[in-house]
């Protein structure tokens, strides 16, 4: 496993599968968290990610078309009294009100392994991958420093080592449409 400097975020594995349900993507995210955004977890800060998934069909003649879009929203959050890490995942972004699934972690290596792995996400329904169609998917993860409490997203302005953003693109061929 590649070693990445703090904050320095990459997608390492990415597929995308055609199954009876849809298009469906699984995805291995590697970053560490930067020192003072670890100091700030450490604390009982909430860190929010986002994971923005596209299916887009290639035209020669305009833009590409959007196909279809899908949103995943991560709250990863310690629990400093009874020291267990808490992970929510949701479709919509995770507020007081909402649907969203969770986890509980004994440290904070699975809590982030959880985080940095997608399986079996479905971003498509089966009619909207054409087979002889050229599409591609572009999966976005980023750690959304908008939803972090308001002194932090004043004192974070400028602040590099709060920025972890990873992109990955895939181009679904005819064989990889069919399965």
């Amino acid at each position: 496993m590649l070693a990445l400097p703090a904050g320095a975020a990459e997608i390492s594995v990415m597929r995308a599968e055609r199954s009876p349900e849809g298009l469906v993507v699984s995805a291995q995210m590697q970053f560490d968290l930067p020192a003072s955004v670890d100091e700030a977890l450490q604390k009982g800060i909430p860190l929010f990610f986002v994971a923005e998934a596209a299916l887009v069909r290639e035209r020669w003649y305009w833009y590409d078309k959007d196909v279809a879009r899908a949103t995943r929203h991560l709250r990863l959050s310690y629990q400093p009294l009874t020291r267990r890490w808490r992970l929510l995942v949701s479709n919509s972004p995770i507020g007081n009100a909402g649907v969203a699934l969770g986890q509980t972690f004994d440290s904070r290596d699975e809590a982030l392994a959880a985080v940095q792995r997608i399986a079996n996400w479905k971003i498509a329904e089966p009619q909207d991958v054409e087979p002889d169609a050229r599409q591609s998917v572009t999966l976005r993860f980023r750690l959304d420093v908008s939803q972090l409490p308001r002194p932090f997203q004043i004192g974070l302005v400028g602040q590099d080592d709060w920025t972890i953003v990873a992109t990955r693109s895939l181009r679904l061929g005819a064989a990889e449409a069919a399965k």
